[in-house]
């Protein structure tokens, strides 16, 4: 704590009393570095949330990679191996142990491509979607403990922030 409390009127006596104040609590909101603030603050919460995220799908025996990949062939199943790496923005060589261990674990398989034997179509097994199923429900838990104590509106307010943020970032990043 950047504070000194002051002492009690019996240990004052012929002593100064002063107590010495964090001096960024007297800067004005002009001079407060916000990008930094808003930098550590998602930074914090990013960090925080897959720490979370973590915990919450250890039980599950699934890495939060893994999840990632499971969750995006949900959405596109049947997907051009090297199609999904540049989707998730991942080397192809990251992406193809993903695959191995996923498939080890039958949760996925690969296949040949119907028009064309060399490329790989990646699929969810009937395990694959059931794993999905348990993810989403446990995924679906964390959020509300992360949300709790947020309303409805509160919570749609800071979706709409957020999807806002995120475009922002896109558009940056494709400049």
């Amino acid at each position: 704590m950047n504070q000194i409390a002051p002492q009690n009127a019996s240990s004052r006596q012929g002593k100064s009393s002063a107590v010495v104040k964090n001096p960024k609590s007297r800067r004005t909101p002009e001079e407060i570095n916000w990008d930094t603030r808003l930098g550590f603050l998602m930074h914090d919460v990013s960090r925080l949330r897959r720490t979370v995220f973590d915990e919450f799908m250890k039980p599950l025996g699934v890495t939060r990679s893994q999840w990632w990949v499971l969750a995006y062939l949900s959405r596109h199943d049947g997907m051009i191996q090297s199609d999904l790496a540049d989707m998730l923005e991942l080397g192809k060589a990251a992406l193809g142990g993903l695959i191995d261990r996923l498939e080890s674990s039958d949760f996925i398989q690969r296949r040949a491509d119907a028009t064309d034997r060399r490329v790989k179509r990646i699929y969810l097994t009937e395990k694959g979607v059931q794993i999905i199923k348990q993810m989403r429900n446990s995924n679906q838990d964390m959020s509300e403990r992360i949300l709790n104590g947020l309303n409805e509106a509160e919570r749609q307010n800071l979706f709409e922030l957020l999807a806002l943020v995120k475009k922002n970032l896109v558009t940056i990043k494709s400049v």
